[in-house]
């Protein structure tokens, strides 16, 4: 079994890491990974203003902390969108090692220049603005493959040389303002260009075509729990062999995943019913308690039934980590990287609590999550409560209690192979 999960190693390692090291996959992980504040402030305040306790919405409604509540919600999440593609732009045009914040800027103009204006027209006068339609979760795929294009087009003409050159002498700061204006005005022509085709086509901008052939076929592709098992399987398969499985599966996913999530965001500020189940919010709600395999239950199972001082020691070493969803020490000191006996429950396990966390989700033991994404870190039980019900935390334990049981017999046996070994006289030991 060791020499298969070696040669599995061999085979899926040169993959797995072309997708770690890829520039562009990159640099739209850490662009919608950079959101998590943000999207966190916009979610408490959604929270906050739609707490279902009748005194509690009379105060709010009456004194009107609900509507500064709105505001703080319309600039946060309801604009996510114009956020992300001044984060995917910069970064892009970073990891071709050209550091300006105008490809973020121009990112945003672009953005702007494709959005279709809405009109409203009152005593005879016409009034046009931008509405939030497009800013938040639906204009989301417009943002990302255009922060990629504005980034990757601002780096390579930058790096090509076409750029205003001062003078020695000129401050840094202004020779840098200057360089970005060549490609800024290239960069805005060819965009202009883009929403003149868009407009004349029968859907009026890109926005909606990207939005009906592109973002909507794949949040109903990514959002099932079918696509959500296969890519749990495949992350955790990556970190048997010792590469961070997670990684490479949330930056493919991160987009349809983070889409999917505001949306819930969005009808649960609403008042409408959240559609969405599987997401970035399920999977570190649910899936991941203890970090990748779901380990706080082998974690408890250290802490309170290991025989041997070695996984003792571990236990208690991990569990404030473990708490928070993060797992290294388990995953390094067990190990369970190349260990065929703890392989299996490493994968079944995430698997199983999704499944009942879907189940229970759908038959209505627990509300749908409301799609905050919150940081790395978060204790498991506050996290629940911040996807707004305490069902969802009492969830969690019940989970935490499964995943407990299906690493049990895999535990007791390399418990019990650690503590034989522990108890050989010194002189039998390897």
């Amino acid at each position: 079994m060791k020499f298969n999960l070696e040669e599995l190693q061999k085979k899926i390692m040169p993959v797995a890491t072309s997708f770690s090291n890829n520039k562009y996959l990159g640099s739209i992980m850490e662009g919608l990974t950079s959101l998590m504040p943000v999207i966190l402030v916009g979610a408490i305040a959604t929270l906050l203003k739609n707490l279902p306790i009748s005194d509690y919405q009379s105060f709010v409604t009456s004194s009107g902390v609900s509507n500064y509540l709105s505001v703080l919600i319309n600039f946060t999440t309801d604009i996510i969108s114009l956020l992300a593609v001044f984060l995917v732009a910069t970064n892009i045009s970073k990891k071709f090692d050209v550091d300006s914040p105008a490809a973020g800027l121009f990112g945003i103009i672009s953005f702007l220049i494709l959005t279709p204006l809405a009109s409203i027209e009152k005593d005879g006068s016409v009034t046009n603005y931008i509405s939030f339609e497009w800013l938040g979760a639906t204009g989301l795929f417009v943002a990302i493959l255009l922060g990629i294009f504005v980034g990757r087009l601002y780096a390579y003409l930058v790096q090509k040389g076409l750029v205003i050159k001062m003078p020695e002498g000129v401050p840094p700061t202004i020779t840098k303002s200057f360089a970005g204006l060549i490609p800024g005005f290239i960069i805005s022509a060819l965009v202009l260009v883009i929403k003149l085709i868009f407009d004349n086509t029968a859907y009026g901008s890109i926005h909606k075509v990207i939005y009906t052939f592109i973002q909507t076929p794949l949040q109903g592709l990514g959002g099932t729990i079918w696509a959500f098992i296969l890519v749990m399987f495949v992350a955790h398969l990556l970190w048997l062999v010792g590469l961070h499985g997670m990684l490479v599966a949330i930056s493919v996913m991160m987009p349809i995943w983070m889409a999917l999530d505001l949306k819930n965001l969005e009808a649960f500020n609403a008042g409408l019913p959240m559609q969405n189940v599987p997401g970035f919010a399920f999977l570190m709600c649910y899936t991941l308690l203890g970090g990748s395999g779901a380990t706080l239950g082998l974690n408890l199972l250290m802490l309170f039934k290991a025989k041997s001082q070695r996984f003792k020691t571990l236990g208690k070493l991990a569990i404030a980590a473990g708490i928070c969803g993060i797992n290294e020490p388990i995953i390094f000191g067990t190990p369970i990287i190349l260990n065929p006996l703890m392989a299996i429950p490493f994968i079944l396990t995430p698997i199983v609590i999704s499944v009942i966390a879907y189940i229970a989700t759908a038959i209505g033991i627990v509300p749908p999550l409301m799609g905050a994404m919150m940081p790395l870190g978060t204790p498991i039980i506050v996290s629940g409560i911040l996807q707004g019900s305490w069902r969802i935390a009492a969830l969690q334990v019940v989970l935490v209690l499964v995943s407990a049981l299906i690493y049990y017999p895999f535990f007791k046996i390399a418990d019990n192979n650690a503590y034989e070994e522990e108890v050989k006289p010194a002189s039998e030991r390897e």
